[in-house]
């Protein structure tokens, strides 16, 4: 593809050279279907730049909380098209805590205009206003007058910042990245060489537009290729989560991708007859990433979906952050992920090392080999580069790695430019832990979320897992670490159902510390059992960690049953 200035003019050659064909399948809550070519969608994009440049918002940080169909493309477009600089935020109808999330990001972007739809601009104007931003103006891009007179691609060039991406904010509060069009550009090149995509591809599905996986991977992917982006509303999938694979064989997508919890409540809840229905034979490619990947979820999806034609090796493992733009590795189409089976007790001591004979085993998932980036393995404490095999901090150099974090100068160099021990420099620490292993990338868990214990180095995502398979009525759980006279294991459980009486809750704590002991060989310090919905998660699904914590110390967990070692029990 000829290389161009901005991901602005690619895009707009693109529109331009393709403007008959259908740029944007947009299903709306109901499940009903509009197509947008990409003249449509151009003219939009204009319509949106024109109003943008009138307000002086060339360069400036526009927040774009719209619900995911065509105004939310034609907002995140118009930003391109007008030289500002586009922050997603949550759409209107998202959480309490979503829009304390759009207060904080607009207070520390300040950001002058948010785009949303008319229906949506009064609340948020309200919401704003509450949070000591009155200045900020709600633009409705669903009533804007047409743009009259010819249109120009901005004055922007590589290194400009093309839009703010902020983080998921499981480990840490979100973080806003500064993606350049230089990133985007090789975000987009590698995407294309590692999936083997094409201007014929379908990519599409669910995820939110404010999160980098269906922001830069299921929309402005196929807007560069000059393919076919189809959109799915979330609460589709949150009703129903076989509806998203009844959506990907409706509409012969091609290319998908969702966290491994997704691919999870598929195999759940799909039935038998469902299978007869779906025709999953022209997906090609069905990433799965943004969480750690399960082998037995990949292996259990493959074999069930197989009755409805998913294709072998059509499942990837990935692994990507917003800080690298999106990808950093992930598995080859056509060919089954690697998994490898390794010591339970290595592992913790930071080594994938064959089982022994009657040992505690773990399978991890391979996410493929480093996609146009160049990947270290690294030792936090003295950054030391480490041989194969060895886990160690995950750090990541290359073109797509962002250009840091807006307004966090600190931040962002601790995290990017870093320098190994032997002098290679220009790195970006990501914070996960993980190893290579004949070229093949693991990941192993992240660095904030490892507990100490007794000298070794535990992951709570596996006791998690657990105890999440253990069965009724247990929901969703987090087991992190707190201060005590020694650092101490706390598990929070999700319990659902009511009229629990204090033996019967006993009994539940009792079983997840069976489980925790039976994954760590240690005992935790404390059992919470909460309510449904205690747990806080990301957008994408992951537990936010940093802030259970956070609530945990400051005692604002409301829990039905708390149990100790030392046998305080509190129903």
């Amino acid at each position: 593809m000829t290389p161009t200035r901005s991901f602005t003019h690619a895009l707009a050659e693109r529109f331009a050279a393709s403007a008959g064909d259908t740029a944007l399948l947009c299903l709306d809550p109901a499940g009903r279907t509009t197509g947008h070519s990409y003249a449509e969608l151009d003219a939009r994009a204009r319509t949106v730049a024109a109003a943008l440049a009138a307000r002086g918002a060339v360069g400036a940080p526009v927040l774009v909380a719209t619900g995911g169909g065509p105004d939310t493309v034609a907002a995140l477009l118009g930003c391109l098209y007008a030289g500002a600089v586009a922050v997603p935020v949550p759409p209107p109808e998202a959480s309490r805590a979503a829009a304390e999330r759009t207060a904080a990001i607009a207070a520390e972007t300040d950001a002058p205009l948010l785009l949303t739809h008319s229906a949506d601009a009064p609340e948020f104007s309200r919401r704003l206003s509450e949070a000591g931003r009155r200045a900020v103006v709600c633009l409705a891009v669903d009533n804007l007058p047409a743009a009259g007179g010819s249109w120009a691609p901005p004055r922007v060039g590589a290194q400009d910042t093309a839009l703010i991406q902020y983080t998921s904010g499981s480990t840490a509060g979100p973080r806003g990245v500064r993606v350049t069009h230089a990133n985007l550009l090789a975000t987009m090149e590698g995407l294309r060489r590692a999936l083997g995509t094409d201007r014929t591809a379908r990519i599409g599905g669910w995820l939110p537009l404010h999160h980098d996986l269906g922001l830069v991977g299921q929309l402005l992917h196929p807007l560069w290729l000059g393919a076919t982006a189809v959109l799915m509303p979330g609460e589709l999938y949150a009703a129903d989560p076989v509806r998203w694979l009844r959506e990907v064989s409706r509409h012969g997508i091609t290319v998908t991708a969702a966290p491994d919890s997704a691919y999870a409540r598929c195999l759940a809840a799909v039935t038998d007859a469902d299978l007869a229905d779906l025709d999953l034979g022209r997906l090609a490619v069905a990433v799965n990433a943004s969480e750690p990947v399960l082998a037995v979820t990949r292996t259990a999806f493959a074999n069930r979906f197989a009755a409805a034609g998913l294709r072998p090796g059509a499942l990837l493992a990935g692994y990507g952050l917003a800080e690298a733009t999106l990808l950093v590795s992930v598995g080859r189409p056509g060919e089954a992920p690697t998994a490898t089976t390794v010591a339970a007790n290595s592992l913790e001591r930071g080594l994938l090392a064959r089982p022994e004979p009657g040992g505690p085993v773990r399978t991890l998932v391979g996410c493929g080999r480093p996609a146009s980036v160049t990947v270290r393995i690294v030792d936090p404490a003295d950054s030391a580069v480490l041989p194969d095999g060895s886990v160690g901090e995950i750090w990541v150099r290359g073109a797509a790695v962002a250009a840091g974090y807006w307004r966090r100068p600190a931040e962002t160099a601790a995290a990017f430019g870093a320098t190994t021990a032997s002098g290679e420099t220009g790195f970006l620490r990501t914070g996960d832990l993980g190893a290579l292993l004949d070229g093949e990338l693991y990941v192993t868990g992240r660095i904030k979320d490892a507990l100490l214990v007794d000298g070794r180095t535990l992951h709570p995502q596996e006791a998690e897992r657990q105890l999440a398979r253990s069965g009724a009525p247990f929901g969703s759980a987090v087991v992190l670490a707190a201060p005590a006279e020694r650092e101490e294991i706390v598990a929070i459980q999700e319990v659902h159902g009511a009229g629990w009486s204090p033996r019967q809750l006993a009994d539940l704590a009792d079983r997840v510390r069976g489980c925790l002991h039976g994954e760590f060989g240690a005992e935790p310090g404390r059992v919470l059992l909460v309510r449904p919905g205690t747990v806080r998660r990301t957008t994408s699904g992951k537990v936010r960690r940093s802030l259970m914590r956070e609530m945990y110390l400051r005692g604002e967990l409301r829990p039905l049953y708390t149990e100790s070692p030392q046998g305080d029990l509190s129903p």
